[in-house]
């Protein structure tokens, strides 16, 4: 079609082709892995037995006339919705906020199984749940509202304080539950000047990106962000009453991932807390961006919670933070698999006509069956002594206590191990103390020591640890038709810690490690030597051997990460082969030693064998996973680096070259990576820094992510890369769709002339004011937008009027060879590589402004949506770039080959995007807003360009 530019790729080398194509394909793999490869959804689906009713709270009229998009509900249902519609209200408020793009309705799990739970206790206590809504504004992609969000939820806590005037037991504070970006607002409340931080005391956030904004898209977010942060980390001291709880989601959630919903580790003082649901107790599992408010285990968790912080005393959430961090930790890092005790006791009696039976063995199995009907009420009872077998007929009323005398074992074991799928909440493990009798009366109970598992409850003693013990007792209550079974060994400890040292990351999954568990214990620890770094990513293989047939309870595989409660458990039957995935959410801190830990809680009649392997896939997936926001940046300065070598041909050789051979040839991660390195290298030093400072630039971004371990070794080179495979396919996209576009122009409107006219006329003048008028008063997003279509136009009127000298000139060498000057065909040929110039470098431009429009079109977005509103968007982050933008544009897409070729400032012009395009990776990967100040810069070079 266009004789000048030839056919994509005639011209271009296949191998380049073929690399880019790679590139471009391992960047959708790593997406692929993010998206679609994570453990299934385990959780449950809420439901509610009534019919929900939301009730809008009257708002006073100068907070309505200030917040017209606001509201404020509170949930209810049946009986109790009607009960609460004349707002006598006696419960304890909780506060709802749901985060980007979220509804007020997001309350009803919350507030469904809370009034369930209170209809159990006869409503001796009960919640009453508001919810606020935000008009579903998509805070995460525009900032600009964060801060009215934030005072209208300040208001909101006035309104429903007020609410219980009057009452008994009227609350003096609330608490609240953020969802997503709901969760940093109620963070935020603490940075208003008049905020009373007594008016909250509890703060649970769900998948909320604490840290850092997913996609740093304008100024007033990142803004806001570090006021939030900064007010924490700062004034951490006077925030010591207020309890924090961020809950992320795990590797199924996409959206936010879980590092981002750490709160920031200054922060994190005696009053916060920050966990993923796949560690959750009684929860173990990972929940989506969106599941994380109706998943009903984390629910039910969290409702567990709030009733066990509530003081008898005031009927409230207790105003005691030691109390209240007592009570997360239970439900939510560690639970004993015993109802919540403030001040248990230290000591229980063992009373009772129960059997008291010693055990001398170093291993002891009991279990209970249930039996028939049809036989005589009995089970059995299995003790294994050595390798032999006893079982012994007892009736169902029969209760136990057996003993494990310590003073035989402490010489020759360090731990004690025990396990007990009987799942409810009594005590079941006691010490006795210096008893030199096999009996006591009297014993301190280590049930508070136990751990809940998904299949049982285990716990570890250290020997060392209780001198004072002279006996271990186990109780085996009445068995009441109950089949459970109860294991106890003693063990050393380095007879059951393994070390199983990690595959290298380049090995690709071809190379493995592996160990073989050939002893019969219940326990074993497998330490994952240098699993360390968030881009290291594994497929762990446990197979497990029975054996014998026999019907045995599920093993427990549990990757325990030390620095961080994400751990992920795994139930699976043997004999089985199991595939487990090992990546994280937080690297190791530099003063932490601990190793992650892969926990076997085996059969013990079977052997284990674990497999460890390199998952090149999940790696690629940790990199999009922490970095997809960043590929913008590395397209954007891959794109710069190629105009900057367009216009260096245009300038030596009078050409300008295609942009793929053009990518090929300039863009190069040498030319932009090495300048970075030295520079954040160079910022460890004061003397640097100092100067750095004066110059009144900003710090590198690569720093920042490395202290908030988001950075590793090469990986900018990847992203190069990366980067440049897509800019690669997105010049090829945009050269084809603009020669098929105009070639369907030419076809349907047949010019029979050329268009030439002047780079400034009256007419785009008025163009220009229009557009900067638009951009004032309604939106720059939408100013940016119709500019960019207009430009697309303009585009393929240039490659219609390349196809048009390619024709004309076609035509006269077939039908005026013997008449036509030399002249007049050296002209035509010269009109059709002038015009093929201009396509060529207008093509480039335009594929800059695509990104630049991309980057802003969440704030239109924004803006179309609450249009009904207010139709001028405020605060507008991209107002000013707009109006500069659309003035530089305006002429430009007007602009030839020939008027930038001429120019004075050609050479200035064709070695700025170099710097600019180091200065894009420097400053631009944690502030992508920042992106279009330095591409503006370069069109406004190329506008001196035609006209200097």
């Amino acid at each position: 079609l266009l004789v000048a530019m030839g056919r994509p790729g005639r011209r271009l080398p296949a191998v380049a082709a073929v690399l880019y194509g790679a590139l471009a394909a391992l960047v959708l793999l790593g997406i692929r892995d993010v998206l679609f490869v994570y453990e299934e959804n385990r959780c449950g689906m809420t439901y509610m037995y009534e019919y929900p009713e939301y009730l809008k709270i009257k708002l006073p009229k100068k907070t309505a006339r200030r917040y017209p998009a606001y509201e404020l509900y509170l949930y209810g249902e049946g009986n109790y919705a009607e009960e609460n519609k004349n707002l006598i209200l006696t419960g304890i408020p909780i506060l709802f906020l749901p985060g980007n793009a979220g509804s007020y309705k997001q309350v009803r799990s919350l507030g469904s199984i809370a009034l369930r739970k209170a209809e159990d206790l006869d409503f001796k206590y009960h919640f009453n749940f508001f919810s606020v809504n935000f008009n579903e504004e998509l805070v995460a992609l525009y900032g600009g509202t964060l801060q009215r969000q934030t005072k209208f939820v300040h208001e909101c806590l006035k309104v429903i304080l007020k609410l219980y005037r009057g009452q008994e037991f009227a609350p003096t504070s609330v608490a609240i539950v953020g969802h997503s970006m709901g969760g940093l607002v109620a963070r935020a409340l603490l940075t208003l000047k008049n905020f009373k931080p007594e008016l909250i005391n509890l703060i649970i956030t769900q998948a909320t990106p604490h840290v850092a904004p997913v996609m740093p898209l304008d100024r007033y977010l990142t803004d806001f962000y570090a006021a939030v942060n900064n007010h924490w980390i700062l004034k951490a001291q006077d925030l010591r009453n207020l309890t924090t709880l961020s809950v992320a989601g795990g590797f199924r959630d996409y959206q936010v991932r879980s590092g981002l919903a750490f709160l920031p580790r200054l922060s994190q003082h005696d009053s916060a807390l920050s966990v993923v649901s796949s560690a959750v107790p009684r929860t173990w599992a990972s929940t989506d961006h969106l599941s994380i408010v109706w998943c009903k285990e984390l629910i039910l968790a969290t409702i567990r919670a709030f009733f066990d912080l509530i003081d008898e005393n005031t009927r409230q959430i207790t105003e005691d933070p030691k109390k209240r961090m007592s009570v997360l930790n239970h439900h939510f890092v560690r639970h004993p698999g015993k109802i919540f005790e403030e001040n248990p006791e230290a000591f229980a009696e063992l009373t009772g006509t129960f059997t008291w039976i010693k055990v001398k063995t170093s291993k002891w199995t009991y279990s209970v069956y249930n039996v028939s009907n049809v036989f005589l009420p009995c089970v059995f009872m299995f003790v294994l002594f050595t390798n032999k077998l006893f079982f012994f007929p007892f009736k169902d009323s029969d209760g136990k206590y057996f003993t494990f005398p310590l003073a035989s074992y402490r010489e020759s074991y360090s731990h004690v191990y025990c396990e007990n799928t009987m799942l409810d909440t009594s005590s079941w493990i006691y010490g006795c103390m210096n008893s030199d009798s096999s009996v006591c009366l009297e014993a301190t109970d280590l049930s508070w020591k136990t751990e809940l598992l998904p299949t049982v409850k285990v716990v570890i003693l250290k020997l060392q640890d209780y001198p004072s013990l002279s006996h271990i007792v186990i109780l085996v209550p009445p068995s009441a038709g109950n089949k459970f079974t109860l294991d106890c060994e003693f063990f050393k400890e380095d007879s059951r810690t393994v070390q199983l040292p990690v595959t290298n990351l380049f090995s690709f999954g071809l190379s493995s490690s592996k160990i073989l568990l050939n002893s019969t214990g219940l326990f074993y620890n497998v330490q994952l030597q240098h699993f360390n770094q968030v881009y290291q990513a594994f497929k762990i293989h446990v197979e497990s051997h029975c054996q014998s047939l026999i019907e045995r309870k599920p093993s427990v595989y549990r990757l325990h990460i030390p620095w961080s409660h994400e751990d992920s458990v795994t139930v699976v039957k043997v004999p089985s082969l199991t595939e487990i995935s090992a990546k994280l959410h937080i690297a190791q801190p530099e003063n932490e030693s601990k190793v992650p830990v892969l926990n076997i809680y085996s059969s013990s009649d079977c052997q284990y064998e674990v497999i460890l392997k390199t998952s090149f896939l999940q790696i690629l997936g940790q990199i999009i996973r922490f970095h997809a926001g960043a590929l913008p940046v590395y397209v954007v300065s891959n794109i710069l680096l190629t105009y900057g070598g367009q216009l260096s041909t245009l300038m030596s050789t009078g050409q300008c070259s295609e942009f793929s051979l053009e990518l090929v040839r300039t863009a190069k991660p040498y030319k932009v990576e090495p300048i970075i390195s030295i520079v954040v290298f160079l910022q460890g030093f004061n003397w640097f820094r100092e100067i750095w400072d004066s110059l009144l630039l900003p710090e590198v971004d690569a720093a920042v992510l490395s202290s908030q371990d988001a950075w590793f070794p090469l990986v900018s080179l990847i992203l190069f890369l990366f980067g440049t495979g897509i800019a690669y396919w997105s010049g090829v996209f945009f050269s084809t769709s603009v020669r098929i576009f105009s070639s369907l122009w030419l076809i349907l409107t047949r010019p029979t002339a050329l268009s030439k006219a002047k780079l400034i006329t009256p007419r785009r003048l008025c163009v220009m004011g229009s557009l900067a008028l638009v951009s004032w008063t309604t939106c720059g997003a939408f100013a940016l937008f119709v500019i960019y279509l207009q430009y697309l136009f303009k585009d393929s009127d240039h490659s219609e009027e390349t196809s048009q000298n390619s024709v004309r000139c076609t035509v006269k060498k077939q039908t005026l060879i013997d008449s036509t000057s030399e002249a007049t065909q050296s002209l035509s040929n010269s009109t059709t590589a002038e015009a093929a110039n201009s396509l060529k470098i207008h093509v480039t431009m335009l594929n800059l402004f695509t990104w630049i429009v991309l980057l802003n079109l969440p704030s239109l977005v924004y803006w179309l949506k609450n249009l009904r509103y207010n139709v001028r968007l405020d605060p507008d982050p991209c107002r000013a770039t707009a109006i500069i933008l659309v003035c530089i544009l305006e002429v430009l897409m007007n602009s030839s080959a020939s008027e930038v070729k001429s120019s004075k400032l050609l050479k200035i012009a064709a070695k700025v995007p170099l710097p600019l395009s180091v200065a894009v990776l420097a400053f631009g990967r944690m502030h992508l807003y920042k992106v279009p100040h330095f591409v503006t810069f370069s069109f406004l070079l190329h506008l001196l360009c035609c006209v200097v």
